[in-house]
């Protein structure tokens, strides 16, 4: 008697094949040649930057390339693995930054474009992408709305991409130019954040990276924020919506 195989289960029957660049080829069809894949990391952290990547494909000659997945489902020496490999095999790549005091200062959004921004201007001094392809359902890459006549215009504003941004939920799991772009982010971020677990020790940032652990907002409670808190951002473990940005920052 044939003996019925199990199904895999979970998440990773799910992710089992990986992303592809199949989404990504259909861009050609409407003239595109130079397609960036772009995804953030760090939205969600008490402390340090949101960090945004950005990868360019050549539409017409671009390659798959195994290994890559978005950057939440590989282990930190896979992800390091895998950054040279991504960088020769794209035509140019980048990723920016935003700091804590930037995201207090602009909000989550206007930070997030900023720093895609920054990214988008190093992957411009190689080549200029058709298209961009953005993980989630918001836009936040484009520029504002044309800003009044009397706003003084910044350089950011006159680097600001230029090209038409498509959304897609999920691109980072299905989208292979989107998950190369998310590993470079992380790893890049994660390397800052260690750096910086340097300076400020007690909040355990080689280790979480900056996100709310229960350790990383008692040591909060107990010392208060670094300079490298986002001081508009509930951090503490007693503070409620009430209570407003948090008082600080310890040291500067």
């Amino acid at each position: 008697m044939r003996t019925a195989r199990p199904k895999a289960g979970g998440a990773r029957a799910a992710g089992a094949k990986g992303p592809s660049l199949r989404f990504e080829r259909t861009f050609t069809a409407v003239g595109h040649r130079v397609l960036a894949g772009c995804d953030e990391v760090g939205r969600g952290a008490l402390a340090g930057p949101v960090s945004v990547g950005l990868v360019a494909v050549e539409l017409e000659s671009v390659r798959s390339l195994k290994g890559v997945r978005d950057s939440k489902l590989l282990s930190p020496a896979d992800r390091e693995a895998l950054v040279p490999l991504i960088k020769k095999w794209c035509p140019a790549w980048g990723v920016g930054h935003a700091s804590a005091a930037e995201i207090d200062l602009l909000g989550l959004m206007g930070a997030l474009r900023l720093a895609g921004t920054r990214a988008w201007a190093q992957v411009c001094e190689t080549l200029t992408p058709d298209v961009v392809l953005l993980d989630g359902n918001h836009n936040w890459l484009s520029p504002q709305l044309q800003a009044s006549l009397f706003d003084e215009p910044s350089e950011e504003d006159d680097a600001a991409c230029t090209a038409p941004v498509h959304t897609r939920i999920k691109a980072d799991m299905t989208c292979l130019s989107v998950a190369a772009a998310s590993v470079l982010a992380k790893v890049e971020r994660d390397a800052m954040m260690v750096e910086y677990a340097r300076l400020h020790p007690a909040y355990g940032w080689e280790i979480n990276k900056g996100y709310a652990t229960e350790a990383h907002r008692a040591a909060i409670d107990t010392l208060g924020p670094s300079p490298l808190h986002r001081l508009s951002w509930r951090l503490g473990s007693g503070r409620s919506e009430e209570d407003g940005p948090a008082a600080g920052p310890v040291g500067g």
